[in-house]
């Protein structure tokens, strides 16, 4: 299946996951620890205590997916202490897959300002 990229949301599990878990475990995992709902079409990202395999799981319109990759050299996370439950963009998880670790997160583009929302901000600071 392909996801538009833009549209796809991604959710890292924060803490080292058995690769022995399938379905109903990586299910168990979504939907009581993490507390979303694993039938969303969210991509649902998990990684083993030595960081060489990773798991992502999905819902599909017929059924759940599970991607599997394993590294044969290297390491997915260069530390466990740094890595917590989150959710990230398409690119952050294609970087991760690669082998690639986002030290800092920084979106380079912002929202732009509105002249009424400068407006009203003027507004309020003069009243």
């Amino acid at each position: 299946m392909f996801f538009p990229e833009g549209q796809v949301r991604i959710f890292v599990y924060g803490e080292p996951v058995s690769m022995r878990l399938s379905y109903d475990g990586l299910y168990a995992k979504i939907r009581n620890v993490m507390g979303k709902d694993p039938m969303s079409g969210h991509l649902f990202a998990f990684i083993n205590r030595r960081a060489t395999q990773m798991k992502v799981m999905y819902w599909d319109r017929s059924g759940f997916c599970i991607w599997s990759k394993r590294l044969e050299e290297g390491r997915l996370i260069s530390d466990w202490a740094t890595v917590h439950t989150r959710e990230m963009d398409w690119t952050g998880l294609k970087l991760l897959l690669e082998g690639i670790e986002i030290k800092r997160i920084k979106k380079r583009y912002f929202r732009a300002t509105t002249s009424a929302e400068i407006a009203t901000t003027i507004v309020e600071k003069t009243q």
